[in-house]
């Protein structure tokens, strides 16, 4: 039996720290799982501010040194087609929520929008904190909260 692919988009504000760690974390597992060629997945941001550049170099490190490859190039969401293309689309904290839910109304796909923390089994987090202006913890942090949500979200799906 043949399973069809589903399609996920993980958004933050400027697609350099949060969303890429999602989709590397994401992938990470989804290999891990033997699911690579039942799940496809990419990020993108709200704002263009960034587009066409790595993700930031901090969340690049500490997502390494967890054994997360962070290799995705940052792009600007694109409603027309992102909305239509992608099966679920999650953001990371309330404003990424809302501003995808406002977004998504055109298009009729305000079901396909969640939190990343909609999927979380362990954390009590309620969403998914911006590290950019943050140390060291605050990347720690954000990449404990990805790992568990992501974890929910491949459980959810392949079940």
């Amino acid at each position: 039996m043949e399973h069809s692919r589903i399609k996920i988009l993980f958004v933050c504000l400027g697609n350099i720290c949060r969303s890429p760690a999602a989709e590397a974390i994401f992938k990470h597992m989804v290999s891990e799982k033997g699911f690579s060629d039942r799940v496809e997945v990419d990020s993108a941001g709200l704002n263009g501010y960034h587009d066409g550049e790595n993700a930031d170099p901090r969340m690049i490190k500490y997502a390494s040194k967890r054994g997360y490859r962070i290799t995705s190039i940052s792009r600007r969401i694109i409603p027309s087609r992102d909305f239509d293309y992608f099966d679920l689309i999650v953001g990371m904290d309330d404003y990424n929520y809302k501003e995808l839910i406002r977004l998504s109304v055109p298009y009729n796909a305000t079901v396909k929008v969640k939190r990343m923390t909609d999927f979380s089994e362990i954390s009590a987090a309620t969403e998914v904190p911006d590290p950019y202006y943050g140390g060291t913890e605050g990347f720690e942090n954000v990449l404990d909260i990805l790992e568990d949500c992501s974890g929910g979200l491949l459980k959810q799906i392949t079940s």
